[in-house]
């Protein structure tokens, strides 16, 4: 995991230093700061519009669905903090294969869960009276 991260780093380093070179060349000498202000805006805006659109779909669909991506994102964030406070801290080791069973355990636990919903279903199904629409 060690050497992801270094290699996540290297790659954010360098497009940090090309993007402050061209606002350099622009002449708009833009702080580190204001760089963080625009490259987060763009990216932000643009992912909520992706995001959103995709959502509006799978809401016509399943909320679950939403409530999954949702939860596994929290989770993403969760997992690699852990991970890297273990590594601060020398509590653990901070690996890879940790994160991903992390999250399997989710995924796991999730398809249990889906399981017992359509079991719920299929029984409710089952039972339900004729003419009845709910």
């Amino acid at each position: 995991m060690r050497e992801a991260i270094l290699i996540l780093t290297e790659i954010v380093n360098i497009f940090h230093d090309q993007l402050l070179h061209i606002s350099n060349a622009l002449g708009l000498n833009m702080s580190d700061k204001e760089l963080h202000l625009w490259v987060f805006g763009v990216l932000g805006i643009l992912s909520f519009f992706i995001v959103h659109h995709f959502f509006k779909v799978l809401a016509k669909h399943s909320i679950t669905a939403i409530s999954f991506i949702y939860t596994f994102t929290v989770l993403v964030v969760i997992v690699f903090a852990v991970e890297i406070q273990q590594k601060i801290t020398g509590r653990g080791n901070m690996e890879f294969q940790d994160a991903v069973m992390g999250l399997w355990g989710f995924i796991i636990f999730f398809i249990g869960y889906l399981i017992i919903k359509l079991v719920f279903r299929m029984v409710r199904r089952l039972f339900k009276r004729p003419g009845r629409r709910h």
